[in-house]
């Protein structure tokens, strides 16, 4: 089995000069660098858990990571099946529920891919892909719960 290493390096920013030294005493921010990227993703927690609401959050990011990879997949079987993509966006929407000790865990992902295809004839066949590209998604592989796929499929005119 063929097997893929990723590094990644995150730096927490957020010590205003007291460290950890109470839960409000210090900032969630934190930066997220990968070798040979041109840009650090800026982090923090949700504004929920006293996050910083204009950087991104590990929930962003990892609906993100699901949205994306299930993009890729998809946009490779279309090719692989003769359907042209002119267009894709996707709002994507994840719920995640907190317990009582307050961790917590993501319960759903519904992907709502928007998609521009060349060929009306194609459509049901693109809709279809969306399973298929759930399946193939090393991320959507590595989850413990369902995503569910809304896609709407249009013809470039």
């Amino acid at each position: 089995m063929k097997k893929h290493h990723y590094k990644t390096m995150l730096e927490w920013t957020g010590n205003t000069g007291e460290g950890t030294t109470n839960y409000k005493a210090y900032q969630r921010a934190h930066e997220i660098s990968i070798a040979g990227k041109n840009h650090n993703i800026m982090g923090s927690s949700d504004p929920s858990f006293r996050g910083d609401s204009s950087r991104y959050n590990p929930e962003e990011l990892f609906l993100s990571s699901i949205s994306s990879c299930h993009m890729l997949w998809f946009l490779h079987l279309c090719s692989v099946h003769g359907i042209t993509v002119m267009e894709y966006r996707d709002n994507a929407i994840g719920v995640m529920e907190e317990d009582k000790k307050g961790s917590g865990r993501f319960t759903t992902v519904t992907l709502h891919p928007q998609v521009i295809i060349t060929d009306p004839d194609m459509v049901q066949k693109a809709n279809s892909l969306h399973k298929e590209a759930n399946t193939m998604c090393f991320i959507a592989n590595s989850c413990n719960f369902k995503i569910e796929h809304e896609p709407i499929t249009g013809v470039k005119v």
